[in-house]
């Protein structure tokens, strides 16, 4: 199959940081979110009158070190009188993922069925079957909110909604795995 090749000069994700073990270990920080978007994928459909682009098939996103993969992504803009922000007469609102949905950045990994990005209130949420991993830290659940203001991560045993893709932890609860530095006595 072709892959197609889009680049887009948007934000895509910022930074969001989570408490492990009792240190401040920053997910994805010092992201640049103005960094140049790349899409791959199978097939990009642009649904011009729905104002969203349908992105399919092996998606990866890259944005400067960070990697989003997903089976189908769903670009949601609005068009911009006089060029908007970006100086491309486009505005990306929301981006939803699903289908196996991975964000990397080096040792650091955030797993869902789906994922949500809301460009305005700069919020990434993850549903179903969600793993947030740093190095050998785990946290498992069924929910992860990533707040890209505060860089605040909350990983909550139940996912919302109850829609596909949004099953809840096996237990109802989170879990997690933590390594204990080795200290010498």
């Amino acid at each position: 199959m072709k892959r197609t090749l889009l680049t887009l000069s948007i934000g895509f994700l910022g930074t969001a940081g989570v408490m492990i073990a009792g240190a401040s270990a920053q997910v994805f920080r010092n992201h640049d979110s103005n960094a140049p978007v790349n899409f791959t994928a199978d097939r990009i459909e642009v649904q011009d009158r729905a104002d969203r682009v349908v992105v399919s098939g092996n998606v990866e996103v890259t944005q400067a070190g960070m990697t989003l993969n997903a089976a189908r992504m769903t670009v949601a803009y609005r068009n911009q009188p006089g060029g908007g922000s970006n100086g491309n007469g486009i505005e990306i609102d929301r981006i939803d993922a699903s289908g196996n949905v991975v964000i990397t950045k080096a040792d650091q990994t955030a797993r869902g069925n789906v994922a949500i990005y809301d460009l305005n209130a700069k919020l990434i949420t993850m549903l179903g079957n969600v793993a947030l991993t740093q190095g050998t830290n785990r946290l498992t659940g069924g929910r992860l909110v990533m707040d890209l203001n505060s860089g605040r991560s909350t990983v909550d045993g139940r996912s919302t909604g109850g829609g596909i893709g949004t099953t809840t932890s096996p237990s109802g609860r989170v879990s997690g795995t933590f390594t204990v530095p080795q200290r010498k006595n």
